[in-house]
């Protein structure tokens, strides 16, 4: 467990917060907002889909599971997050290798989808807190180069849906609407609200 105590006293004022991602998107978007996490330690949980669970749900199960684990080995403010990118109720991978992200892009050109980050935040007083925000993306139809020269940058590995809207991807954007910063990996808007919230001074 990582202890509060010896944090600079700026730090105790504010809280103790502990950001349970890895995400350094999430990290930045918090930086953004003037908020540095004291600590990051990401969650390891079973982020295997239930059967016929939506899209929504499934968001919300993950980051409340996320938050719970860490909460369990460290107290003070606890915020985690999961994003999912969906086609209707289908979800996607976040893809894992050059295969997975040339096959979210095929499904995703010239489509409308969605994206939903749900926030979980355990307060020192143990009390949960979430929000889930969706957004709504439009991408324009891709070609097969498009896709292709994609692809092979590698940006999209390793991301929800298979790209990256604050890097090369966001050229496939023909409409959003909704928070931007949702489709990175935080809805920053309702983050600082449930965060003041629950207490934490920003």
């Amino acid at each position: 467990m990582i202890s509060p105590k010896g944090v600079s006293p700026i730090a105790s004022a504010k809280g103790f917060l502990v950001l349970a991602s890895e995400s350094p998107r999430r990290k930045a978007l918090l930086a953004q907002a003037g908020i540095l996490p004291d600590a990051v330690i990401p969650a390891d949980i079973d982020e295997s889909v239930r059967k016929a669970e939506a899209p929504r749900l499934y968001a919300a199960r993950m980051a409340e599971f996320k938050a719970r684990a860490v909460a369990a080995k460290q107290q003070g403010f606890i915020l985690a997050a999961d994003t999912v990118v969906a086609c209707g109720r289908r979800i996607l991978p976040k893809a894992g290798d050059e295969t997975e992200v040339r096959a979210c892009l095929d499904l995703l050109s010239g489509r409308r989808h969605q994206v939903m980050t749900a926030v979980a935040l355990i307060a020192p007083d143990g009390k949960l807190r979430t929000r889930t925000v969706m957004t709504r993306v439009s991408f324009l139809r891709l070609t097969k180069d498009q896709i292709e020269a994609y692809v092979q940058c590698r940006e999209g590995v390793g991301k929800a849906g298979g790209y990256a809207i604050q890097g090369r991807a966001e050229m496939f954007v023909k409409e959003i609407a909704g928070s931007y910063s949702n489709v990175v990996g935080l809805p920053l808007a309702q983050t600082v609200q449930l965060l003041a919230g629950a207490g934490f001074v920003i």
